[in-house]
């Protein structure tokens, strides 16, 4: 009885150590590994790129040609704590109709604003608006606004048409110019092709040019050789030297 209990006793252990160095050896072979990019992407979420941060499309460059329609589309994401409608009640969050143009952080039927978002001051435009869809947090540092924000421009275009038609109705800002300086980083556009470049450089070095020769006359060397001063004309050297040469060899008188 002895020795069959022990037979058992022996092949669990074995089935127990054949289990673990399986599972050892698994875990090795099927390390798991973070994927690099999400399966899906989480709305306002503020993606990083690899060169740096991207040069922002101006919003008022994306308003001409926004779609209500799907503002109103994407708006469904506010509907758990905003209402919309003319009249409607405030909620989690204030009611938004013909909120574009008012006082920020007032009104609203005596909704509860947190201070961070009473002190921006102001009235919402489109800008400020912008900036507040982007990121909450960063606009109103402190808000109670829990929303991480919308970080397709597109989306904030779509929706700031579809909230401007609630009861708002302000006139477009214009379309900046191309090549016209932007106001986030203060660089201009200008030309910056090859031709542009050069033209610049050549008009630069005429410039230059033009300065020396105002300030100190011709630059070639018209002026006259002091007296004993060798001429810087070779053909003048040459028959000074036949001169000297000649008188040498005539008698003296």
């Amino acid at each position: 009885m002895d020795g069959r209990n022990n037979t058992i006793a022996g092949w669990v252990l074995g089935a127990g150590i054949v289990a673990l160095g399986s599972a050892i050896v698994g875990g090795m072979i099927f390390e798991g590994h973070a994927p690099e990019k999400q399966g899906y992407v989480i709305e306002g979420v503020e993606e990083a790129g690899a060169g740096g941060a991207v040069a922002e499309v101006p919003i008022a460059s994306l308003l001409p040609t926004a779609d209500p329609a799907k503002g109103a589309e994407v708006f469904k994401k506010c509907g758990a704590c905003h209402t919309i409608n003319q009249g409607g009640a405030n909620g989690i969050g204030p009611n938004l109709y013909a909120t574009l143009g008012e006082p920020i952080g007032q009104g609203k039927g005596g909704f509860a604003f947190s201070d961070a978002l009473k002190g921006v001051g102001g009235n919402w435009d489109f800008e400020k608006m912008n900036a507040w869809l982007t990121s909450p947090r960063k606009f109103a540092p402190g808000t109670k606004m829990t929303f991480a924000g919308l970080s397709n421009p597109q989306d904030r275009a779509n929706v700031l048409a579809y909230l401007n038609s609630q009861g708002s109705n302000l006139p477009l800002p214009a379309v900046p110019a191309a090549g016209a300086a932007n106001p986030a980083d203060g660089k201009g556009g200008g030309d910056v092709s090859g031709a542009g470049a050069a033209e610049g450089a050549a008009n630069a070095v005429d410039a230059v040019a033009k300065d020396v020769r105002g300030s100190t006359g011709d630059i070639a060397n018209t002026g006259s050789p002091a007296s004993g001063a060798p001429s810087v004309d070779p053909a003048a050297a040459e028959q000074g030297a036949d001169a000297d040469a000649q008188s040498k060899r005539s008698p003296t008188k």
